[in-house]
């Protein structure tokens, strides 16, 4: 089992930032990969976000390529997303998502086998 927990969202205007952070503990000394998503009411979770073990491999969705960063200290069993030139599209709740198994990509919800609460992003125009 790992359980995961999100942290660092908020409130912020348009063309803020913020910092999310997704602590892992439980079992973490297997490999996993990780993934954000984020989802609106009435709407299916989105992918944003994902980034291997290793952290050679990095995945973006296409509407927050060149405004979010994805990224991993594994020494610290932390994962984190940089998010930079806020819209208010992009107002959610934020999850992060590990998954043990290896699949060829991680923008597919439903391949992960854990998920943390979530934190609301609220932006502002």
């Amino acid at each position: 089992q790992v359980q995961l927990v999100e942290s660092g969202g908020g409130l912020v205007q348009a063309g803020g930032s913020l910092r999310l952070s997704c602590a892992a503990s439980g079992r973490t000394f297997s490999p996993y990969d990780m993934g954000w998503f984020r989802q609106t009411p009435g709407k299916e979770r989105e992918f944003v976000a994902g980034i291997r073990w290793s952290g050679s491999g990095i995945y973006y969705a296409d509407s927050v390529k060149g405004r979010f960063a994805v990224s991993r200290d594994n020494a610290k069993n932390t994962v984190y997303l940089q998010m930079n030139s806020l819209k208010p599209e992009d107002t959610a709740v934020y999850y992060c998502a590990a998954v043990t198994h290896y699949y060829s990509g991680l923008t597919r919800s439903v391949q992960y086998e854990y998920w943390g609460q979530g934190t609301q992003v609220t932006v502002s125009s």
